[in-house]
């Protein structure tokens, strides 16, 4: 047990220093306004009240949560019957589906995003399929659905691997125990197969749901600053404006939503998992 508690210090100077203290940091800017010398300052919750009381600063709050509800939406629909899919073919074929998802991750996102306005601008490759059914002079780069489509497209493999490896985990036998026992397919998915794999659907939202609200170089590249999200926001506020107290309230109120909502979802897990106990005992 010592021996293990050695092996977890580094890990846990590195935690320190990468996440406990720029969170420390972010957290004391927020509170605090700069006086007239570099190492005086005063208390203060100004930059949370403005936040608060500011309609604009609301509205991109809204319309941040909303826009990530949206991707987490699609990429379920999406990614659920992908992941069912792949988890019903055989191993080599699984591996090698697996490997055609993972592979467009191995490029950097910000990459994958750039080469979305290629196909997005006006004469693009995606232009010109649509032109056919859209009215003349549509545009589709610099809206919010090329967000949104940019965001689906970055986030939906997450989903789908995490959906996938709750569905490989699952035994067969009771898929078959639900057969013998007369169960319909329909029935056997909706008692059986989709209550197991709730671990991985939640999994599977924390994952898109969380960097999708707080992106911002995908609103920024495929919404040309003409759709500002909280993160762009904050952004603003940083590298723009220089206001870095404003700037890390907003963040403290993001990491607060955040940490709210992975609460809530482990909360449900917990008691997914506990129903399942329940069930099998």
């Amino acid at each position: 047990m010592k021996k293990f508690s050695q092996l977890a210090i580094p890990y846990i100077v590195w935690a320190v220093i990468m996440l406990v203290l720029p969170m420390a940091l972010i957290a004391f800017y927020s509170i605090t306004e700069p006086g007239n010398s570099i190492f005086s300052f005063s208390v203060t919750l100004d930059h949370y009240v403005t936040f608060f009381t500011d309609g604009d600063f609301l509205r991109i709050l809204w319309r941040s949560l909303w826009i990530a509800v949206k991707t987490t939406v699609i990429c379920l629909l999406l990614g659920y019957p992908v992941a069912y899919f792949i988890s019903r073919c055989g191993e080599r074929l699984q591996n090698r589906l697996i490997l055609c998802i993972t592979i467009p991750m191995w490029i950097n996102m910000l990459v994958r995003t750039y080469a979305w306005i290629g196909l997005l601008t006006e004469g693009g490759l995606i232009q010109r399929i649509l032109s056919f059914f859209l009215p003349d002079g549509t545009q589709l780069l610099y809206t919010e659905s090329a967000v949104l489509l940019g965001m689906v497209y970055n986030f939906l493999p997450f989903m789908i691997l995490q959906i996938n490896t709750s569905l490989c985990k699952m035994d067969g036998a009771l898929l078959e125990a639900g057969a013998d026992l007369g169960a319909d397919p329909v029935q056997t998915f909706a008692r059986v197969t989709l209550p197991l794999s709730l671990p991985g659907v939640v999994n599977g939202i924390t994952l898109v749901f969380l960097p999708a609200v707080s992106s911002f170089f995908i609103p920024k590249l495929l919404g040309g600053g003409q759709y500002f999200l909280i993160g762009n926001l904050i952004e603003n506020q940083f590298i723009t404006v220089g206001e870095w107290n404003f700037g890390s309230a907003i963040s403290m109120v993001m990491a607060l939503i955040m940490m709210l909502l992975m609460a809530v979802v482990r909360r449900l897990e917990n008691r997914n998992r506990g129903g399942q106990d329940e069930r099998n005992f």
